[in-house]
């Protein structure tokens, strides 16, 4: 799959979405299972399935992982007073996930600081929130990291609602 791609989550979160690059070509769906289930998967042009995400059950943690089962990684929140920060936990690695307070934009980093994606949300007021991600790393697939974006989606969802929620 491409480096830079554009995706979008659904307004009720659920159905199937395509997945375009810079040149406004279709790459490939994101197919967002069900509203009630909060998991999805990702399939190339060709509509084969390549990396499927999901919180497991009674789990905060996002998990991405290949469609025959084994785990790529984890999305997890990290507390944090004045930015919104998340850590994809994979193998032996550990990427940061950044972003200051009130922005759109977020950056990923690996161990050494150093910048191996970004991806920000282009739209999202009284629509869905589509996505520009640009990948820039030799160990992380496109595929994976939409992945993990939607898992960072779908944490923000699950607090907003929480926290419109009372907290209960």
């Amino acid at each position: 799959m491409d480096s830079r791609v554009y995706f979008k989550d659904q307004m009720f979160s659920a159905g199937r979405t395509d997945i375009y690059n810079e040149s406004q070509e279709k790459v490939g769906k994101l197919d967002l299972k069900s509203a009630f289930t909060s998991s999805m998967s990702v399939e190339n042009a060709q509509g084969e399935l390549l990396v499927e995400g999901s919180f497991p059950f009674l789990s905060g943690k996002w998990l991405v992982k290949t469609p025959d089962g084994p785990e790529l990684g984890r999305v997890r929140a990290a507390f944090t007073f004045f930015s919104k920060k998340y850590y994809y936990d994979k193998d032996y690695e550990s990427f940061e996930i950044e972003s200051p307070a009130f922005s759109r934009e977020y950056t990923i980093l690996n161990a050494g600081r150093q910048e191996v994606a970004s991806f920000k949300k282009v739209n999202g007021f009284f629509q869905s929130a589509a996505f520009e991600l640009n990948n820039v790393s030799d160990s992380l697939l496109t595929e994976e990291l939409i992945a993990v974006v939607m898992g960072v989606n779908e944490i923000e969802k699950r607090r907003r609602n929480a926290s419109a929620n009372g907290g209960a």
